[in-house]
């Protein structure tokens, strides 16, 4: 296992992002500390979260998974093993990427996370409301006053990443290092034909999110009945298609040949192509954590990757 580089930065991260999205939603606060200490005891060092986790389940405002993160750093002591990441734009009460909006935003993530820097600060929604150079003029103040390391971007089209990088040249302005996309062995074309080749020649890094398909990939959903009380399954239904069962057989045989499991091979795969520095995953338990892990040291064969790549091909 060996470390990769954020775009051009001296940040150094371990090819495997844990997705803290879960931390007090579906993964209570000791559950989540117990997580994170095994993510650490693998070697790992990248956790990603948002200011936005998790607004969405009934009262929640928002900011929840960045205080359990905030807790474990307190309680533990291990912020300086750790590449953090959040997020800013998506919140409703902290919405857009206005230079106002940015400096409330961080100050309370900060908080929440209690902590004095944030390594890597994502953009979560392009906002086409603001100017480029406001928004990056917001980040160079925080990178100016050591409260932010680098920048990315999330849900940006790759014409839009590509105009953001041109604006930070062109202006001095600090430029978008890492990217983060939706990407996975079903969601392959977006990523593909549109944003791979902007960060490929700008040397931006990529952590993908969804990686593991809302849980698909992992193979424990394979008809609507495996879906039914489930807390992403109606994210997963999608899949449940010729294309989706075809890529789990695929997984299925992979997996048997390295005498491992179907999560560990989507995710083996993600961390192979040249241009993805980490893919995202999520684990609700330590032992879920083992799996996710095991794909930082599983080496798959270009036999693996061609049968996975047929499977999964978007291209018809």
């Amino acid at each position: 296992m060996s470390a990769r580089n954020i775009g051009t930065s001296d940040l150094k991260v371990q090819p495997l992002v844990f997705g803290g999205n879960v931390f007090g939603w579906t993964a209570d606060e000791r559950t989540s500390f117990s997580i994170l200490d095994a993510f650490v005891d693998h070697g790992l060092n990248f956790i990603d979260t948002a200011d936005v986790y998790s607004a969405w389940i009934e009262g929640h405002t928002g900011g929840e998974s960045e205080t359990i993160i905030g807790k474990w750093f307190k309680e533990s002591g291990k912020r300086d093993k750790i590449v953090l990441a959040t997020k800013v734009g998506m919140l409703s009460t902290r919405a857009g990427l206005s230079a106002a909006n940015i400096a409330a935003a961080v100050g309370d993530s900060l908080r929440r996370l209690k902590t004095d820097y944030i390594d890597v600060y994502f953009s979560h929604l392009d906002d086409d409301k603001t100017p480029l150079d406001e928004t990056l003029n917001a980040y160079q103040k925080l990178i100016k006053a050591g409260k932010v390391r680098v920048i990315g971007a999330s849900n940006y089209t790759g014409a839009r990443l590509e105009e953001a990088l041109k604006v930070a040249k062109e202006s001095g302005l600090p430029a978008y290092q890492i990217l983060q996309p939706e990407y996975n062995l079903y969601d392959r074309e977006g990523y593909e034909t549109d944003l791979e080749p902007v960060a490929t020649a700008n040397k931006v890094a990529v952590v993908t999110y969804f990686s593991l398909a809302s849980g698909f990939l992992s193979g424990k959903y394979r008809s609507k009945e495996d879906l039914q009380g489930k807390a992403r399954g109606s994210r997963v239904e999608k899949y449940l298609d010729a294309r989706g069962l075809k890529i789990l057989d695929a997984l299925d045989e992979v997996a048997k040949r390295n005498d491992t499991t179907p999560a560990t091979v989507a995710l083996a795969w993600a961390i192979a192509r040249p241009s993805v520095t980490a893919p995202i995953a999520s684990a609700t338990s330590v032992e879920q954590l083992e799996s996710l892990a095991h794909a930082t040291r599983l080496t798959l064969s270009s036999d693996d990757i061609e049968l996975l790549d047929d499977a999964s091909a978007w291209q018809r």
